[in-house]
């Protein structure tokens, strides 16, 4: 009898799979974060025994783990893929987009201005995300093959039925889809199919020591990208981090799980998402990730 594992594997397979049959110029958005290395394995097993046929894109605000880059250049070098990196500073310096500033200041919204500008360079029709419905309510309103509009926008009330898992990949000039093969997978699932696996995350993904403060509840990382205000005393602690993104708005949890399995000990035992505990640009308001995937973000 097939595992939960197995059928959560089967069902991302055949995404991916039905994906590369559609779509003339589809891409893999890989920020070298735990879900996104899930997926890149995911792709290399339903491709197999071919070489994965489409880039990975990584949407790079200037404010990243240093870890997080170096496993990313290091992966993509491995599988032999072509790592396509978008960065914000560009469009920043371009006019595009505005550098944030003030107290919480993050570029993290600014990465939609640069993802579309991405789509449109690359004339990407379809991007494969590591997003699940139970990391945000918005995500979960998500189908597996998501339509974005001619302006990269998301509507969820003009989304399409997937009945039986079938997929409708008809699109016009200019639109594209985002493919979310791991859109019915939890937290604990993605930990399980990783030691399974033997899937290689970064190491700030383990317990460690790291020089943190706290800000409204939240661990946040020492770094030259996000002022200390006053009163905010930093503080050695052992750590690690259940997401990972910009530095400015991703926290750490106070942890000893040095092992995958200790990991998934954790979080069997917490009752919060890794969204919800640790990011801090999902706290703006009740309705912050929706804003943002409506004008085009992930």
């Amino acid at each position: 009898m097939l595992s939960r594992l197995d059928l959560l594997e089967s069902e991302a397979v055949h995404l991916i799979r039905e994906v590369v049959a559609e779509f003339d110029r589809p891409a893999l958005l890989f920020s070298g974060g735990k879900d996104s290395a899930v997926l890149l394995k995911l792709a290399e097993k339903a491709l197999a025994p071919a070489p994965i046929p489409f880039p990975v894109l990584h949407v790079d605000t200037g404010h990243n783990f240093e870890e997080v880059i170096d496993f990313r250049d290091r992966r993509a070098a491995e599988l032999g893929v072509r790592l396509v990196v978008a960065s914000v500073q560009d469009s920043i310096d371009a006019g595009r987009v505005a550098e944030p500033t003030g107290k919480g200041a993050s570029r993290n919204r600014a990465q939609t201005v640069t993802l579309l500008d991405a789509i449109a360079e690359h004339r990407f029709d379809a991007l494969f995300g590591g997003a699940r419905r139970d990391e945000e309510r918005a995500r979960a309103k998500e189908r597996m093959l998501s339509f974005r509009d001619a302006f990269g926008q998301w509507d969820p009330r003009n989304q399409r039925p997937e009945l039986w898992n079938l997929y409708n990949g008809m699109i016009h000039p200019g639109e594209n889809v985002r493919a979310f093969p791991l859109s019915n997978w939890t937290e604990r699932d993605v930990w399980t199919y990783i030691e399974r696996e033997g899937v290689e995350l970064p190491s700030l993904y383990f317990a460690h020591a790291r020089k943190v403060f706290e800000r409204d509840g939240m661990l946040l990382a020492d770094t030259p990208f996000l002022p200390r205000e006053p009163g905010e005393q930093l503080v050695e602690r052992s750590v690690r981090f259940r997401t990972v993104g910009d530095m400015t708005c991703t926290g750490a949890v106070p942890s000893a799980a040095a092992t995958v399995a200790e990991v998934i000990a954790e979080i069997a035992a917490t009752g919060v998402s890794e969204r919800g505990q640790t990011r801090a640009d999902d706290r703006a308001s009740a309705a912050a990730m929706e804003d943002r995937k409506r004008e085009g973000y992930f």
